[in-house]
């Protein structure tokens, strides 16, 4: 595949990116909402071209890059202050969110099991990343699939606007509002971009809450395909499943951490670097706003929709309590 094919798209990027830069500058914006927003507008209003697509949909990669990078501006001592209590909330959250979807699912609106298992792994892992790897753990069916990423999706949407509003409201402190985001959120781009925006801290928190919960994935996918594989609707994953599945930034992530740990980066190293993830995270949130397409939105069905916004309510306010008691407002 030629190189060329990517060029239109990564300069769409980097002129997103840029005009989203000089919003902030000259309005005050916050530049990586501005970032989605104009992504939005370019697939809502315009139509992605052909010709930009091949670049465009490099934005998940520039995500994890930025995610690698910004492993370099911490260290384990850092992330040790309270990074077994706010583990604790990841697993408890994740656990939360996962059963209330499925109790609500199964037991309250009468989804099928299968679109009840895809919506629960959507909603407490990783969004539609792990609704397409608990799918193939269980064998659902593609008009499930879609259903369940639809669902997913729309509230990406919504949360990306809804949370920086409550956390401004709320007065919340960085590290609270950023793995409050980090541990109720959906999808990762979403999780990083509201996590920056509310400041550099709580993004930082907000990633690694992010990743502990993404880190679960293979854990979630072998307890769905044992449990479906008793009633004879699925068989048991390979290790290789697993490994295709498991984010691999997550490694490079800690790689960085350890070496930042190490004093391997100078502070001017560190400060380049910083400015390095700064961009690529730019260039990311530009290519995930285009993702969000109103048309793809509408149609979600009504009972997912309920059943996922009764399970984000509990487990976003859940959260929000147990993490404002730990460590404060």
């Amino acid at each position: 595949m030629s190189a060329a094919r990517f060029l239109p798209g990564l300069a769409a990027l980097l002129l997103g990116a840029v005009l989203a830069r000089a919003v902030e500058l000259t309005l005050g914006f916050n530049h990586l909402l501005v970032a989605i927003a104009l992504g939005f507008v370019l697939a809502n209003a315009v139509g992605v071209p052909d010709r930009l697509e091949p670049g465009i949909n490099t934005h998940k990669l520039w995500l994890g890059a930025g995610i690698v990078l910004m492993g370099a501006s911490l260290t384990l001592e850092t992330i040790l202050e309270v990074g077994g209590l706010v583990l604790l909330v990841v697993v408890g959250v994740t656990t939360l969110t996962i059963l209330v979807v499925e109790l609500l699912a199964r037991n309250v609106f009468g989804l099928a099991d299968h679109m009840g298992s895809l919506l629960a792994a959507g909603s407490g892992i990783c969004g539609v990343s792990a609704v397409v790897a608990v799918a193939g753990a269980i064998r659902a069916r593609e008009e499930q699939i879609a259903y369940a990423a639809a669902t997913v999706l729309l509230f990406d949407a919504i949360t990306i606007v809804v949370y920086p509003l409550i956390g401004d409201l709320l007065g919340l402190s960085d590290v609270v509002f950023g793995v409050w985001a980090g541990v109720s959120m959906f999808s990762t781009g979403p999780v990083v971009a509201v996590g920056f925006a509310h400041s550099e801290v709580a993004g930082q928190w907000a990633t690694m809450a992010k990743l502990s919960r993404n880190a679960l994935i293979g854990a979630v996918v072998i307890a769905y395909a044992s449990y479906y594989a008793r009633s004879g609707s699925a068989g048991r994953p390979s290790l290789r499943t697993l490994w295709d599945e498991f984010p691999k930034f997550v490694l490079g992530f800690l790689v960085l951490v350890a070496l930042a740990s190490a004093g391997v980066f100078s502070s001017a190293q560190q400060a380049s670097i910083e400015n390095a993830y700064n961009w690529l995270f730019v260039l990311a949130f530009v290519g995930l706003g285009t993702e969000i397409q109103l048309a793809e939105l509408r149609s979600t069905g009504l009972t997912p929709a309920l059943v996922v916004l009764l399970a984000l309510v509990v487990a976003s306010t859940v959260s929000l309590v147990v993490l404002s008691m730990l460590f404060g407002a």
